[in-house]
């Protein structure tokens, strides 16, 4: 992904990330999340009836928050704006199962269904309080 230093591209394969949205009251919800950074994007699979989902629908901005677990004052903070895109077929979230070992589909209920929440960044900040 552009705009994501060297230094810090390899958060990009960390196991979660927190990702923020704006409640319909103004103020941040924060969930942990699963994610895949590929093709030069990074995106979450959300079941569609989620808050989160709902907050976006609303309003797109939002932030994922990749924390260094073993150095916790190093980490990636991606600005954006969510783009919504439905996955019916659950063809990416088979995709993010595969990452995490796990089918989606069993965490959701008869009659729901996922979408693919893809983050186009307005702003990347790559931080290192270590360095």
């Amino acid at each position: 992904m552009s705009g994501i230093p060297e230094s810090h591209r390899d958060l990009l394969s960390a196991p979660v990330a927190t990702f923020a949205t704006i409640g319909p009251d103004g103020h941040p919800q924060l969930s942990e999340v699963w994610f895949l950074a590929e093709d030069g994007t990074i995106a979450l699979s959300l079941n569609a009836v989620r808050q989160k989902v709902r907050n976006l629908r609303r309003n797109p901005a939002c932030t994922l928050f990749i924390l260094d677990l073993a150095n916790p004052g190093r980490y990636l903070e991606i600005r954006g704006d969510a783009e919504l895109a439905p996955d019916d077929d659950y063809a990416f979230a088979r995709r993010v199962g595969a990452k995490y070992g796990t089918d989606l589909r069993r965490m959701d209920a008869p009659g729901e269904s996922r979408v693919v929440v893809t983050i186009h960044p307005i702003r990347i900040n790559a931080v290192d309080l270590s360095a």
